[in-house]
């Protein structure tokens, strides 16, 4: 593989979380001097931004917003970003020609990884994201509508992941709202800490977040963190995130006659069910739909 260290780990693909190696670091995209380039050339929206601390129980994803700091050089917004409390995620930096290659690499040793799984053959919908935080900083408690790769570059992180279907954690009603885009906000409490894995995360380290796991991330005190992350869909997760829309989508009328749909996560059959299903009414959606 041309960026993940082998690891046995590696065939718990969306089953556990776990801590490998990447083969990265000193990759020339990843270079100041290449991010000095890339960041401002960005098409519009891509570089997004939170300032102030953020703490678990925020919704990380409603305080992000186009990014100011794009007349900064790099240089200048690393060290702004020191001591300034904030958060800059790049969302696509495969956009610039500079990162192609990496960003289909990476697509490589992923679906190598899905086929030793057994999850198909090809991703749908890769997508990378580059975070670049303060010191100090959090990343609230969320789950991702994606499976997710994340290595890091420089500086350090806790990342604490959760079980993927734990209904204590977040209940089967948000699960499918988030995923569903109808709610970003999960409800945290600090007593959910101890059901958490906790990975030391260091420059050269890679973590598996599984689909759906709830996660969240606090950096080191001693510098920026640089991190990078693949975002893809095999086919096992396309199916829980029909499996999910469909839950979604039929719980009110469900409740109205005092039932509720069975969750995902616990049946292969049934999720992939709710999945044909959920494509069916899209489908018809779209005929009924005026032109």
């Amino acid at each position: 593989m041309h960026c993940f260290e082998e690891s046995p780990s590696l065939s718990l693909l969306d089953r556990e979380t776990f801590k490998f190696q990447h083969k990265l670091m000193g990759h020339p995209a990843l270079s100041l001097e290449n991010l000095a380039k890339v960041l401002p050339a960005l098409s519009d929206g891509r570089v997004k931004h939170s300032k102030g601390f953020l703490k678990n129980g925020d919704d990380f994803e409603s305080v992000m917003c186009k990014d100011p700091v794009r007349t900064l050089t790099i240089e200048e917004t690393i060290e702004q970003i020191r001591v300034s409390d904030s958060y800059i995620m790049v969302d696509g930096p495969e956009e610039d020609a500079s990162f192609k290659d990496l960003y289909r690499e990476l697509i490589g040793d992923v679906e190598d990884v899905m086929r030793r799984c057994g999850v198909g053959e090809r991703v749908t919908d890769p997508r990378l994201f580059m975070f670049i935080a303060s010191p100090n900083s959090i990343t609230p408690f969320h789950i991702d509508r994606y499976s997710n790769f994340l290595m890091q570059f420089r500086g350090s992180k806790e990342v604490s992941v959760f079980p993927q279907w734990n209904d204590t954690l977040v209940s089967p009603e948000n699960r499918e709202a988030y995923v569903a885009l109808q709610n970003t906000k999960l409800p945290w409490k600090p007593e959910f800490d101890a059901l958490a894995v906790k990975h030391d995360f260091r420059p050269g380290d890679a973590v598996h977040i599984p689909f759906t796991a709830g996660h969240h991330v606090r950096n080191g005190s001693e510098d920026v963190s640089i991190s990078l992350s693949i975002f893809f869909s095999t086919r096992e997760s396309l199916a829980w995130q029909n499996a999910l829309r469909f839950n979604h989508a039929s719980r009110g009328a469900l409740r109205r006659v005092g039932m509720k749909p069975a969750p995902v996560g616990t049946q292969p059959w049934r999720d992939n069910s709710k999945s044909y299903m959920w494509q069916a009414m899209r489908k018809v959606r779209n005929v009924l739909r005026p032109s």
